[in-house]
């Protein structure tokens, strides 16, 4: 069975599907075999990109890797229990699907909390929170008083993966490997940066996640959306040009990678 990499965080506009995509696609060009469910089905950002890169790579008779998709769809069940458990059967489908011929499963999560997302993130091998490097995002983690700056509670969204690790553990299943992803990090020194900073070392001991470093604020990211591309597809452009913040995006891809683990063992 596959190992399964979930990206979830409450908050929207975070970079979820922005690092899920990346990391699906590096994982094909690994020669790996990755599967791909997008689980936010009101903005499919994820889908909305492979039907980009299936529609670049036909125009321009490119041959580039692209993972297995399973559609998933919401219920328009009207009761909420019936609906729940049409979304467990679907869901439990694409995971018996894809599983099956996949070394990697992707999963992007909408911002918010639903009966998929619960799902998700009980099966989740590896969790991937990407958060913007503000007090703002730290929220929705934990609370802060603010007055001293200490940690006084989890968030919502800190107890629903706390609920989901319990599900885990009672189903003998290996403990969650939660990456906290710290996006558009400043490269200049601020209150703001050190405070995430600080606070992220100790909630990272209290309620069990490791830090990585993600992505800057780019504009190639925005800028390969349309044609369905990533940071790597361009190595393979013969009109190519790489400009020093192209080879810097790269670097911080291959690092996050590092970072992961996900080819060790």
């Amino acid at each position: 069975m596959g190992k399964i990499i979930v990206f979830g965080n409450e908050k929207g506009g975070s970079g979820k599907s922005t690092t899920a995509i990346h990391v699906a696609i590096s994982l094909c060009y690994l020669k790996k075999n990755v599967g791909v469910i997008d689980l936010d089905i009101r903005q499919k950002s994820m889908s909305r990109f492979l039907e980009n890169r299936d529609a670049f790579c036909k125009k321009q008779s490119l041959n580039l890797p692209r993972p297995k998709f399973y559609r998933i769809d919401q219920s328009n069940k009207d009761s909420k229990a019936e609906s729940n458990l049409e979304e467990e059967k679907t869901f439990a489908e694409a995971l018996t699907t894809l599983e099956q011929s996949c070394d990697f499963l992707v999963i992007d999560c909408p911002g918010g909390i639903s009966n998929y997302v619960k799902m998700a993130h009980t099966v989740a091998d590896i969790l991937i929170t990407p958060m913007n490097d503000s007090l703002i995002d730290f929220d929705l983690l934990a609370k802060i008083d603010a007055s001293t700056g200490k940690v006084v509670g989890p968030s919502i969204y800190s107890e629903m993966v706390w609920e989901c690790r319990q599900l885990r553990a009672s189903a003998k299943h290996p403990p969650i490997d939660w990456v906290i992803l710290r996006n558009r990090i400043s490269h200049v020194f601020s209150r703001n940066k050190y405070k995430v900073g600080k606070s992220l070392k100790n909630l990272s001991k209290r309620i069990g996640f490791r830090l990585s470093t993600g992505f800057s604020e780019r504009v190639i990211f925005k800028e390969l959306f349309l044609p369905g591309l990533t940071l790597l597809d361009l190595e393979k452009m013969d009109d190519w040009k790489p400009t020093l913040s192209h080879i810097s995006a790269r670097q911080e891809m291959r690092m996050l990678l590092a970072s992961l683990n996900l080819t060790s063992g």
